[in-house]
């Protein structure tokens, strides 16, 4: 069309494009006048009562000034942006830069290339509700629908001490079994808990500790756990020079998809082509770590393409959604059990959703591989690796090794801390735990938005609900896991064995030429 001013040729300017603009002269305060005379509020907030859902609700939490945001790609397999939510409060742009540290090496993008993590806490800030995670609700749907598919779950331990929160519950209250009679009522073929290859993972990683301390295996200390997916990208960005560090240990999400396809298919006498192997996470990026290329090690051991280990991945907020739609009636529900097969778990393997509970699992475990004994009752209940300080740091004596010193850390900007000492030459440490999300899985990016930004109350509460769980239980070690032993007996032969390495295990890259180029075209 033409301009009536001007005559010439007029373009729709969208909110995109303004901002792609805005972002290489830095002039993104000129919508600040815009945004604040809403509701009354004249230039003291942007925003006010009676405009935002009322979960994003949070006074004060929107400030006039307009500081831009985090750039997001349509392609993102993790999160996605709602422009016509947006009110560039800069609330993500703050807790990517302040608290994961990944925005900052970079300007908003002018290019096609963008750096993400995937981690979601961004969404977890939001007060608009415009950053969410991609909606993979309906490939879940369309799977329980088609009868030739065998569609099983595995619910990772974090969810069931938040996904009462969508349904009018308390913060930290358990839902374990409700969750499970949900998911049946969906239903899926199978219901099956996480907490069973978390157990594996310690299984395994304990074991490559104690080679790496013995010097059996030639590679170096201290060694990082490798559960969190938004913790292993940030390496490899930022810190590729220290993935010689990184366990081999796929996540205990990777873990069992890779099982799922290929010791439950046998088993169970299933095509492992037919299985829709889906994940209920409170982790964003977890949909990200299954598109991994690599991720497909059930294809290599079938010699089948095709094969995803793990097919689709759930938030909390979307099982909650998927209940929602089906009117099913969460609170009054029976509790239920898992399905047996790959159902069953240990308190140690409850407590990996909590900082510092990946540390205590492998120490309890740790002390029984290298010394075949029981470990005493201190490391049932590490308190110096608990709580959310932002580095912890704890020792244990442990016949045969001596002192092994560990560390804990959650959130990159703790991580990255931490990665400059050991970069450095500067460690005393064996073990270090890094969880991408402040809290660990309990507040991961796909988690209830009970608290918006997210409170140290909400996470304490989910946190003391791991723990009292743990307590409960009658076995709190990972190594007395009866099914993972039955595994080991009947299909792996042993940790760290010839087809435990080949399902179980994997290689990160470094991601740092991405940086470098994007160094290149913005500087």
């Amino acid at each position: 069309m033409k301009d009536s001013l001007c005559g010439t040729d007029k373009k729709e300017m969208t909110r995109r494009t303004f901002l792609k603009m805005a972002a290489g002269s830095g002039l993104l305060v000129g919508l600040a006048g815009a945004l604040s005379g809403c509701a009354g509020q004249g230039g003291e907030h942007a925003g006010g009562e009676g405009w935002l859902p009322y979960q994003y609700n949070v006074a004060g939490n929107l400030p006039a000034q307009v500081r831009g945001r985090i750039p997001i790609d349509a392609d993102n397999p993790s999160i996605v942006r709602d422009d016509q939510k947006c009110i560039l409060c800069g609330q993500c742009l703050e807790t990517c830069q302040n608290i994961q540290s990944v925005h900052g090496y970079y300007d908003l993008p002018v290019i096609d290339e963008t750096i993400c993590v995937h981690c979601g806490q961004c969404s977890m800030a939001c007060p608009s509700g415009a950053i969410s995670e991609r909606d993979d609700t309906q490939k879940v749907f369309d799977a329980l629908a088609d009868k030739s598919k065998y569609v099983l779950v595995q619910t990772a331990p974090a969810t069931r001490v938040a996904l009462g929160e969508e349904f009018g519950l308390p913060p930290g209250t358990w839902v374990e079994g409700r969750q499970v009679a949900a998911l049946k009522k969906l239903g899926f073929d199978a219901v099956l808990d996480t907490n069973f290859t978390a157990d594996l993972t310690i299984m395994e990683e304990g074991t490559e500790l104690i080679k790496r301390i013995k010097g059996e295996v030639k590679k170096p200390l201290p060694q990082f756990t490798s559960c969190s997916p938004g913790w292993i990208k940030f390496c490899e960005y930022f810190y590729p020079e220290l993935l010689p560090n990184m366990s081999s240990c796929k996540s205990p999400q990777q873990m069992f998809g890779a099982l799922a396809k290929t010791y439950y298919a046998k088993v169970k006498g299933i095509d492992p082509a037919s299985i829709v192997s889906v994940s209920v996470m409170p982790c964003t990026a977890k949909k990200f770590e299954a598109q991994r290329p690599e991720m497909n090690d059930s294809a290599e051991y079938w010699k089948r393409e095709g094969l995803r280990d793990v097919d689709v991945v759930l938030t909390t907020r979307e099982l909650a959604r998927m209940i929602k739609q089906k009117k099913i009636d969460f609170a009054a529900l029976p509790e239920e059990k898992y399905d047996s097969l790959m159902g069953e778990e240990t308190g140690a393997a409850i407590i990996f959703g909590a900082t510092g509970g990946v540390m205590e699992a492998a120490a309890r475990s740790a002390y029984f591989l290298i010394t075949g004994n029981q470990p005493p009752p201190l490391f049932l209940n590490l308190t110096p690796v608990r709580g959310l300080t932002g580095v912890k740091e704890a020792a244990a004596e442990i016949p045969g090794v001596g002192t092994l010193r560990v560390a804990v850390c959650h959130g990159l900007a703790n991580g990255r801390k931490v990665l400059d000492i050991v970069r450095a030459g500067n460690a005393p440490w064996h073990f270090i735990e890094f969880m991408a999300c402040p809290g660990g899985c309990i507040a991961g990016g796909g988690q209830p938005r009970t608290a918006v930004p997210p409170t140290d109350a909400v996470r304490e509460q989910r946190i003391a609900a791991i723990y009292k769980a743990d307590a409960s239980r009658p076995k709190r070690m990972s190594h007395d896991n009866a099914e993972v032993a039955a595994l080991y007996k009947d299909f792996l032969q042993h940790p760290m064995s010839e087809l435990s390495e080949e399902l179980l295990h994997t290689e990160y890259h470094s991601r740092a030429e991405k940086l470098k180029r994007l160094f290149a075209l913005v500087g």
